[in-house]
């Protein structure tokens, strides 16, 4: 047993982090109280005893940082990993390890200290619940506004339109409004409007006899029977052709439709959530959709802003990606560096969120490291970011001067002027907020 030392263990016991030392046979010598509280187990159990009786973490078996640390020399700093406490209950904690030498400069054994993560990980879940809905990750306040109606949404049986860009989550809010409905248990079935000439779109939905044609050979149910009891996501439904559209008015009205080749209808039970990227007002104009079937599916109308429009979701969207490809290729990145973040705040996201997903999946095939860095990222993203600098008092200067000037004053609109709330969304401290607008002319 090492000789006590009172005046180092009142030291240690009065940290708030966990530390336990070992000699080279793993056996602890030495356990704190911090130790006591986050592990449960009592000192007087703990020495003595194998590290990994006592520490159960997740990397003990084959990825020990301890073990690695006293073979290497190599100190780890801040490793995420979680522990089983002695009630059986995983504690999500940081770990740092360091090699202990006595005066000889000879390796004895080593330290571990670790640091409770529960609070921040509690708070982090409940900034998930307060930004999230099903897949759905925002603190847009358009998007969270539709959070808070999305559950009644759901539970009603009205048809919904869902209006957005391409790459704006349609669909997934489509998922989210099917998986909150009481018809959850119910198959969810998707078919693009757009992708298929109207002769197979037709049969596509609603299905067709046996004989109906000569290739025939059997029955075909459509997307509308294999919905039966669930939802039928119409996506991209300004593409659809006005004869189809006539078809589909009559499944809203009537509730029922008939098989190509069929004698007698067919009752439907789907409920439909249609989506489109069109200006639907635009095409009643031109006669290209029926104003009777647009009152028909816009009897609750969602409207999903742009990335462009929601910029303080990058970040949180960033993540969640990043955290959605580790769990898929087993890799451990942890972020993006600073300088690709800015790229983000300020690139324009055409292709939106569907794009950010396919920029951090194609950085993770290049990225070797736990950081995404600008080299990771596709050519003509960095080809944009490359671009010079404009020249003040040209018009790509004027033009950028007068979009940042936009979104400051629309921020400061929604917080009614109040600049620290402002500042906080923008991802800026409030000093450089206030040279943004005194440099910018707003007076707000």
């Amino acid at each position: 047993m090492p000789r006590k030392n009172p005046q180092l263990e009142t030291i240690l016991n009065s940290i708030a982090d966990g530390v336990f030392t070992i000699n080279l046979d793993r056996e602890i010598t030495s356990f704190n109280r911090s130790a006591e509280r986050i592990t449960g187990v009592k000192r007087e159990q703990a020495i003595g005893q194998k590290c990994f009786d006592v520490f159960h973490a997740n990397i003990c078996q084959g990825r020990c940082a301890m073990e690695k640390t006293l073979k290497t020399g190599t100190s780890m700093i801040d490793l995420p990993v979680s522990i089983l406490n002695i009630r059986g209950k995983t504690v999500p904690i940081s770990i740092s390890t360091a090699v202990l030498k006595n005066d000889r400069g000879e390796t004895v054994g080593g330290v571990e200290t670790f640091r409770d993560l529960s609070a921040i990980e509690d708070m982090r879940r409940e900034l998930a619940r307060q930004y999230s809905f099903g897949d759905i990750i925002s603190k847009n306040h358009e998007i969270v506004n539709l959070f808070g109606v999305l559950p009644d949404i759901a539970q009603s049986s009205s048809t919904v339109l869902i209006q957005g860009a391409s790459g704006t989550g349609k669909e997934l809010f489509a998922l989210a409004i099917h998986n909150c409905s009481t018809r959850a248990e119910g198959p969810y079935v998707a078919v693009n409007c757009g992708a298929l000439p109207s002769t197979l779109l037709e049969s596509e939905l609603f299905g067709y006899c046996k004989g109906a044609f000569t290739d025939a050979k059997l029955d075909k149910p459509g997307r509308f029977a294999r919905a039966r009891g669930g939802t039928l996501f119409l996506d991209e439904i300004g593409d659809l052709p006005l004869p189809l559209q006539v078809k589909l008015l009559r499944v809203l009205q009537e509730g029922e439709y008939e098989p190509l080749g069929a004698t007698k209808p067919v009752t439907s039970d789907a409920r439909i959530i249609a989506a489109t990227n069109r200006d639907l007002a635009s095409l009643m104009a031109e006669g290209k959709f029926r104003e009777d079937l647009y009152y028909r599916i816009n009897v609750i109308k969602l409207f999903l802003p742009t990335l462009a429009q929601r910029r303080e979701d990058i970040p949180l969207l960033v993540e969640h990606f990043i955290d959605r490809f580790n769990a898929r290729t087993g890799r451990r990145i942890t972020g993006v560096s600073p300088e690709v973040l800015r790229l983000f705040m300020h690139y324009g996201f055409p292709g939106n969120i569907r794009q950010l997903e396919n920029i951090i999946e194609h950085a993770f095939v290049l990225c070797r490291g736990t950081i995404i860095t600008p080299e990771h990222l596709p050519a003509d993203i960095l080809a944009i970011n490359a671009r010079p600098a404009a020249v003040p008092g040209s018009d790509e200067a004027f033009s950028f001067k007068k979009a940042e000037a936009q979104v400051i004053l629309d921020t400061l609109k929604k917080y009614g002027n109040h600049r620290g709330n402002t500042a906080r969304e923008l991802g800026i401290d409030k000093a450089t907020l206030w040279r943004k607008m005194k440099r910018l002319g707003i007076t707000a």
